[in-house]
């Protein structure tokens, strides 16, 4: 694959033919409406569009946005919208009316946000006045600060049915401009009027060579290691990771009568050489995972073990439960049609054969690879989780009320233990009271494996090296474009 690239770029290098600054990425974004926004890349690109009330900090701690808050009481939140960043893309002010109706819009009782689930805490909002709104809750959540982090919609527009998936106005550091293709995406910075791209570019060798060649001036993401390190190598090309928190993983139909076996399960998590795949295949650009938040995390597990590479402990597990060489677990293993995937597929196919359980790989396009997991289309697939900020994940992906459209536990997982967890950490008044909480939570779900984990990959990045100002966050966001610049001789 690469020698072929090699070769194609043995004429030499052109220098970009374009203004501004243009990043490809491997999937285009399903939608730029912040409130249905669930595929990564529609998360990091209407972070650019919207403003919202609250963020993150590097640690996972939430942080002021668009607003501060106080509690006032046990069951209300106030809300103080800041004087900066209050201007939407169309000329008018953010208020206090815009926030509250861009809640109640995900609230509605019609609404299929997946944001809906996690909110269904709050039973009203109440405008104060132009600067100020309230949350009314129906039991105290220390969490909502961050829970509040969707991308705020002018009301008027709100009321008017406008499409913001394929015309997004926010008040964001990035205007919407066009889309007009599927793979390209036009967008403005506010501050200086710099055109901003964002190419979709399935095949990541075509990617490398776009960025080589200088029609794109940066790779952020889904940046297969071997590639990642040639491009390192090119003198006009700088690369850069940081330590990721991507959780990587299998995921079941625990309805299916293979699948949903836990000694299937608990075999494939022993089958599995995680450490060699992350030593061979990722180069190092990835480590071991054990729980869907990372150790570091402040609601994470620092001391949780996911189950260690044992593949004859695998085999005795298949033989106790009725498998042999005459009766072999049959499994297809759903996947994108990526071809790192693919290759990573193919790597657990064999795995999996050495202890006894034959795997069929089902590779499709993105669109219908994501769609079948949605719709739990699957026996067993692999998919990854980025940003992961919140614990409320457990409830989303978790819970047994968490089936899609409420949630996203796709793989019908239903454990009195899980949830009696779920709900007694919300029940809990306070952060520090619902630490241990999800940490026993985080051993029940490596004990019962909904989900078997694999990784954290890093976040890689390739530019062009006159491209500077763009930062790698370990939660792979495209924020990098609001600083990116490009030197001029």
């Amino acid at each position: 694959m690469l020698l072929a690239g090699a070769l194609l770029l043995a004429a030499g290098c052109s220098r970009p033919d374009h203004t501004g600054i243009r990043l490809a990425v491997a999937n285009a974004p399903v939608t730029l409406d912040p409130r249905y926004a669930a595929d990564a890349v529609s998360q990091r690109v209407v972070r650019l569009l919207y403003r919202s009330l609250t963020d993150f900090d590097a640690h996972y701690r939430v942080v002021p946005a668009l607003a501060d808050w106080e509690p006032r009481g046990p069951l209300r939140y106030r809300f103080h919208l800041r004087a900066t960043g209050r201007r939407f893309h169309d000329g008018t002010r953010l208020s206090a009316a815009d926030v509250a109706a861009t809640y109640r819009s995900i609230l509605a009782p019609d609404s299929a946000s997946p944001q809906r689930a996690a909110l269904a805490v709050v039973t009203a909002i109440e405008i104060v006045d132009a600067d100020t709104l309230e949350f009314v809750l129906a039991r105290p959540e220390p969490l909502l600060p961050g829970l509040l982090g969707i991308g705020i919609l002018p009301a008027p527009l709100l009321e008017r049915g406008h499409d913001f998936a394929r015309a997004p106005i926010g008040s964001g550091p990035l205007r919407f401009v066009a889309w007009p293709q599927e793979n390209r995406l036009l967008l403005e910075r506010v501050a200086d009027r710099l055109p901003v791209e964002i190419l979709t570019v399935r095949d990541p060798t075509v990617r490398a060579l776009k960025i080589v060649r200088g029609e794109v001036d940066l790779l952020a993401g889904d940046l297969p290691p071997e590639i990642f390190r040639w491009l390192g190598g090119r003198t006009h090309i700088a690369t850069e990771r940081a330590a990721g928190a991507t959780f990587s993983y299998l995921g079941f139909n625990l309805d299916d009568p293979v699948a949903g076996r836990h000694a299937v399960r608990q075999a494939v998590a022993q089958a599995i050489d995680r450490a060699a795949i992350v030593t061979h295949v990722y180069g190092g650009t990835a480590r071991l995972a054990s729980g869907l938040l990372p150790p570091e995390h402040w609601a994470g597990h620092p001391g949780l073990a996911a189950p260690a590479y044992d593949p004859a402990a695998a085999r005795a597990l298949l033989a106790a439960a009725g498998f042999g060489p005459q009766h072999r677990p049959r499994l297809t293993y759903k996947t994108s049609n990526n071809p790192f995937r693919l290759r990573i597929a193919q790597i657990i196919r064999a795995d999996l054969a050495a202890v006894g359980v034959d795997v069929t790989i089902d590779s499709r396009d993105w669109g219908t690879f994501y769609a079948d997991v949605q719709a739990g289309r699957f026996q067993m697939f692999g998919l990854s989780w980025v940003a992961l900020q919140m614990p409320d994940i457990f409830r989303y992906a978790l819970h047994s009320q968490a089936l899609p459209p409420a949630g996203a536990n796709r793989g019908h997982y239903a454990s009195a233990r899980a949830d009696a967890l779920i709900e007694r950490a919300e029940e809990a008044g306070t952060l520090a009271e619902r630490v241990p909480l999800y940490r026993e939570l985080a051993e029940v779900v490596v004990e019962e494996l909904p989900y078997v984990p694999l990784w954290y990959e890093d976040q890689l990045l390739a530019r062009r090296a006159d491209v500077t100002g763009y930062r790698v966050d370990p939660d792979g966001s495209y924020d990098g474009l609001m600083y990116a610049r490009r030197s001029r001789p």
